[in-house]
C-alpha cells in the first residue's frame, strides 16, 4: 500500500497577516496625509515649544525650536550681565526671585552702588532701599542732579526684566506743612512719583510696570528717637515684585 507524501510546510508569516500589514500601511498613509493637509495652530505651537525652554534671569538658553529671532549658537561667548549696557530686555523670562537677589547684588558691588543701596528678599520680591541723601534735599521731592547717573543704573536694571515695579517713599516722624506739601503723606508720595517719572522717561521702560506709593511716617524701620534714625528712615523703597505673592494691597 502506498503512503501519501506530506505536503511540505509553507514558512514564514501566514498569507492574511500580510494582508493586514498592507492595511495598517494604508491607513497611516491616510492619516499621514490628513495631517499634511490639516492647519496647524501657530500660535499653540509656539506656547508648547516655550514651555520646553529653561531660563534664568540674565542667562538664556537656546529655545528648542527656532522662531524669528534665534539665540545665539552654542559655544559663543555669553555676555557678562553685569557691565552697564549688556542687560537685555525680555518680557517673558520666567524670574526666580532668589537668582535675582544674587544677580542684583553683584550688579551693585560691580557698579559700586552697595554704599548708597541695599538689596534684601522678603515676600514681596526683591526690595532696594535708597536713603534720602542719595535722591532728595530735606523736604523736597526734587531728584537732586547726582542722583540722576545713579537712578540710570538702575533703570539699566529693571530694564533688564520684566517684573512689576512698586516704588515707596517714606518719611520721619517730623511733621512737615507748608504750600507744596501740607503733610508727610503728600512728600512721600512725590518723591516715589519722582523716583517713577525718572526711571521711565530715561530708560524707555514701561510705565504700566510702575506703581508709586506714600506711606508718610506709618512704617519706620527703626524708632525715630536719634539723628541717626531719623535719617534712616527717610528713604524711597523699590520693590521688584514676585509674580507669585498676592499682597493685601494688590497693584
Amino acid at each position: 500500500m502506498m503512503q501519501r507524501r506530506r505536503q511540505p510546510e509553507e514558512k514564514g508569516a501566514p498569507k492574511w497577516m500580510v494582508t493586514f500589514a498592507d492595511l495598517v500601511t494604508l491607513i497611516l498613509v491616510f492619516f499621514i496625509l490628513l495631517f499634511s493637509m490639516s492647519v496647524v495652530d501657530a500660535q499653540k505651537f509656539r506656547a508648547i515649544a516655550d514651555s520646553f525652554q529653561q531660563r534664568n534671569i540674565f542667562e538664556f538658553m537656546p529655545s528648542v525650536v527656532e522662531f524669528e529671532n534665534p539665540t545665539e549658537e552654542k559655544g559663543e561667548e555669553q555676555k557678562d550681565p553685569f557691565k552697564e549696557g549688556d542687560f537685555e530686555e525680555n518680557e517673558n523670562v520666567d524670574v526666580n526671585m532668589d537668582n535675582l537677589l544674587e544677580e542684583v547684588q553683584e550688579f551693585l558691588e560691580v557698579n559700586e552702588m552697595k554704599e548708597l543701596v541695599s538689596a534684601t528678599r522678603d515676600d514681596r520680591g526683591v526690595v532696594l532701599v535708597l536713603q534720602e541723601r542719595t535722591l532728595f534735599e530735606t523736604a523736597e521731592s526734587e531728584l537732586i542732579q547726582s542722583a540722576e547717573p545713579f537712578l540710570e543704573k538702575v533703570g539699566t536694571l529693571l530694564a533688564a526684566i520684566p517684573n512689576m515695579v512698586k516704588v515707596e517713599g517714606h518719611t520721619d516722624s517730623r511733621p512737615i506743612s507748608n504750600f507744596r506739601y501740607p503733610s508727610n503723606w503728600e512728600l512721600s508720595g512725590a518723591r516715589a512719583s519722582s523716583v517713577i517719572r525718572y526711571l521711565v522717561e530715561n530708560n524707555n521702560l514701561e510705565a504700566s510696570r510702575f506703581v508709586a506709593t506714600g506711606y508718610g511716617d506709618t512704617r519706620p524701620v527703626v524708632p525715630n528717637t536719634t539723628v541717626e534714625n531719623l535719617k534712616i528712615n527717610r528713604r524711597v523703597v523699590i520693590v521688584i515684585s514676585d509674580p507669585t505673592y498676592l499682597e493685601g494691597d494688590t497693584y
